[in-house]
Parts: structure tokens; sequence; C-alpha cells
């Protein structure tokens, strides 16, 4: 489970974890929360945007990169979807092998430069550095910080559930990371725990979500930029400041294909009614191995699917307080924290 609905579930899981800490960050955070979980998702995934063009009706459709042979809107034909910028095309596929590792930093370099993936226990040091040159120079406003710490969710959570650094246990139909799990993951997480347990309203945490403006730090963090601050003293390397015209539009149509792609997924994840059961829509039980919506949720039971979760939250959570210990900038934001009303309450109560 490493979609939208997957990278959601880990930051939301993450934040509840950091207050459970008490987190000097969970301000910020919850202060603005849709951009701390656009972070989560467009931080990293810079191929969202579509694979190809419905014929029938003109509509984007697809995710980029992944095969598309029909179209999901008619069944009818699609011709391949390019991003228009200056005086070229690109293709999904591009936009990928150029960005994605330089977004997720520790994986997903293109072949001919892996030399600067950042190793795993560098981490912690890399984030670090990008928080302190936000502060120092990308303005006072909080909204990058959590933007940011999104960001450092779906690093952790697409490391982890791509098994590129243990510490999640999780063996469902055949394994961790399938295509026959992926339903199962996002239908548990989407109705079971998030409607269910966590009270999660997913049509407009995807509205919100698709809404946030692109965050200049995305380029600084990407390399993508002018070398200046922590980041390029700690890590001089991978510099690539003529990319920032195309990544900037890349950011911007990750955006509006989200508007049109996150209502797509609110109605495929749709249940229905049927006696006195619940059934999912045909494609993705066909996708799970024919299974039942029932038979999923037995699924993700047998295979602790909530611990693995519980897994990804730690882990997250320990990411954040690692940033934070070589933060001082994000220390000192101790004072920042929101009293609950409880505690307003005893500090405003009547004096008699």
């Amino acid at each position: 489970m490493s979609g939208i609905i997957g990278h959601s579930m880990y930051a939301i899981l993450g934040g509840i974890a950091a207050e459970e800490r008490k987190l000097p960050v969970c301000g910020i955070i919850n202060r603005n929360y849709a951009s701390y979980l656009c972070g989560a998702y467009l931080g990293c995934d810079v191929q969202t945007m579509p694979e190809a063009t419905c014929v029938d009706t003109g509509k984007d459709v697809g995710y980029g990169t992944a095969t598309l042979t029909k179209s999901p809107l008619t069944g009818g034909e699609v011709m391949p979807w390019s991003l228009k910028f200056e005086d070229q095309s690109y293709r999904p596929r591009e936009i990928h092998r150029t960005f994605y590792g330089r977004a997720h930093v520790v994986f997903g370099w293109a072949t001919q430069e892996r030399q600067h993936t950042v190793p795993w226990d560098h981490l912690a040091d890399y984030c670090a550095a990008v928080v302190q040159d936000a502060v120092d120079f990308y303005g006072p406003g909080e909204r990058k910080l959590a933007y940011l710490f999104g960001w450092m969710a779906h690093i952790v959570g697409d490391s982890l559930i791509k098994s590129k650094q243990p510490g999640v246990d999780l063996n469902l139909l055949d394994g961790k990371y399938t295509p026959r799990n992926r339903p199962i993951q996002d239908l548990v997480t989407y109705h079971e725990i998030g409607a269910k347990e966590l009270g999660i309203n997913w049509t407009a945490l995807l509205a919100d979500l698709a809404e946030t403006p692109v965050e200049p730090i995305q380029s600084h963090y990407m390399r993508v930029g002018k070398p200046r601050g922590e980041l390029a003293r700690m890590f001089p390397n991978a510099w690539a400041p003529h990319l920032s015209p195309l990544l900037k539009a890349v950011l911007a149509e990750n955006r509006r294909y989200m508007t049109i792609r996150g209502p797509r997924l609110v109605k495929l994840y749709k249940l229905r009614k049927v006696g006195k059961g619940w059934h999912c829509d045909e494609s993705l039980s066909q996708q799970a191995g024919g299974l039942s919506y029932a038979e999923m949720i037995a699924a993700a039971k047998k295979a602790n699917f909530r611990h693995a979760l519980w897994q990804m939250g730690e882990a997250i959570v320990k990411l954040y307080e690692d940033v934070i210990q070589r933060t001082p900038a994000l220390q000192e934001l101790d004072g920042m924290q929101t009293p609950s009303w409880s505690e307003l309450a005893k500090r405003w109560k009547r004096q008699s």
C-alpha cells in the first residue's frame, strides 16, 4: 500500500504518534494538516499525472508510469499523455526517471544517478539540513514545515512497505508489496481503519490535499534549486538548478490531476450494500484474486495488518525525533504548543 490512501494513513499515524510523545512540531502539523498530508504524497510522487487520454471523452485517465491499454471510463481506446512544457513533451516515465530519486532521496534514482542515493543512516541528517534551510531562507510561515514532515513520512513509508528497509512485518496474500495485496490494504485502510476507527472523511481529505499550494522548499530538498545552506554544505552533489522550471510545471500538474483523480478514487473505493453484506468494486475484487470485501477484511486481520500500520507510525515518529534532535530551531517550538480546551478551562476558571 503505497498510493495516496496508504501514504496519507502513514502520515496520520505518524502524527498521532508525535502527539503521544508531545513532539514540538505537533502544533505546526495540526495547524497545517492539509499541507502535511500533501507533503506525504505529492511531496514525493512526482509521477502523479495522467498516463493517457480517453479517445471517446477526451478526459485524462490512468496514473503516470502505469501502463494503460484501454480507457477506465469507456473501455475504449486511449492515447499516450505527455506533459507539454515550453517546446517539449515529457511522458510520465521520463518525469519519473528525472525526479523520483531526488524526492525519495534514499532510493529510486535513475541508473546513471544512483551514486547520489543518500544512505539510510544519513537520512535524518539530510532532513534536518532541509528543515534548517527552510527556517533560514524560506520565510517565517509554518506551512512549509508541515509539508516537510509529510515528505519525511512518505520516505519512511515507501522504504518500509517496499522492503528497502526492515521494520514492517506483513505477509498478506503473497507478500508485502504486491498488486494482489494493494486493493486489500487500500480498502481496509479506507473503510475499516480510516472511516470507522479514526473518523476520516476521505472525500474532504483528498480534496483539501489537492488544493494546497506548491511549496518552494520542494525544489530545495530535491536539489533542483540553487545550492545553498546546510543542505548544499552537507550534500554538495547532485544539484541541478537547470531542472527547476520543469519541476515547477510538474508540481503544478500533480495538483491539477489530483483534483481529478481524488474523486475517482472515492468512487472506486465506495462499497455497496447487498443483502446483509458490503461489496466492493468488481475490479478491485478481481485484482485481489477474486476475494470478496469480507474476505479481504479477514485476510488483513489474519496478516496483522493493523500491527504493520503501527510499526509504520513508530518508524515515522522515530525519524521525526531524530530530525528534531538535530535541529535547534525545532526544539525551540515547545512554547508554540496549543493548550487543550480542558487545560484552558483550568487556567481560566472563574476566580471567587
